[in-house]
């Protein structure tokens, strides 16, 4: 399998060599599905609550006699019937959204995510991303260059100039692979790899 080596200017100036079983594998939308539905679910606190007709505030006293006036029978305005009233199954903090994705599973959608994005074009490899100071000027110049505005960038390593120059461009993510997530791969239109990353990748994900 070859992917794109992009030079400074964003132009693919050769070929590299990618392991098929991280970058050539075949497209399983239902299984990517999943592992990006479960990534977000377990990313979700569950920290809202709602009240039940014993917690809101309310009079005990009944607010009509039960006979004679035509309404439906009513005991006290906490039913969850009335305006105002609990709720009859209420959220509660303590509710757990996390789905269980299997180790096996994670690795196979991962690794389909990354095939398609080799398939169409929206992922490439660069020699290495590193700036010589932590100004996010300098590296933002260095994607104007390359033509690139919309980048998930997956680094060997990440060092402090590199986390602090671009953790304040808009739409620029740069992460190491062990931080690569589903979501990040879906969502950005470029992802760039280093050189370096495409070896922890296919540790990680082969």
């Amino acid at each position: 399998m070859q992917l794109e080596l992009l030079n400074d200017q964003g132009q693919a100036a050769s070929k590299v060599e990618a392991p098929e079983t991280v970058f050539g594998r075949e497209y399983n939308e239902a299984l990517i599905h999943q592992i990006v539905v479960a990534y977000q679910a377990n990313a979700r606190q569950g920290t809202r609550a709602q009240k039940d007709r014993e917690q809101v505030k309310h009079s005990t006293k009944k607010p009509f006699k039960q006979k004679g006036t035509g309404n439906a029978r009513a005991g006290m305005t906490s039913s969850p019937l009335w305006r105002g009233g609990g709720r009859i199954f209420p959220n509660s903090p303590e509710e757990n959204f996390t789905q269980k994705i299997n180790k096996k599973m994670y690795r196979a959608g991962m690794a389909s995510i990354f095939s398609q994005l080799a398939r169409e074009g929206r992922l490439a490899v660069v020699d290495s991303l590193k700036v010589d100071s932590p100004k996010t000027k300098q590296l933002a110049a260095k994607f104007k260059a390359m033509n690139l505005d919309h980048v998930l960038v997956i680094a060997e390593e990440v060092d402090e100039n590199l986390y602090l120059a671009s953790r304040n461009l808009v739409n620029v993510l740069v992460v190491e692979p062990r931080y690569a997530d589903p979501v990040s791969l879906v969502h950005f239109k470029k992802v760039l790899v280093t050189k370096g990353a495409i070896d922890k990748l296919k540790e990680m994900f082969a």
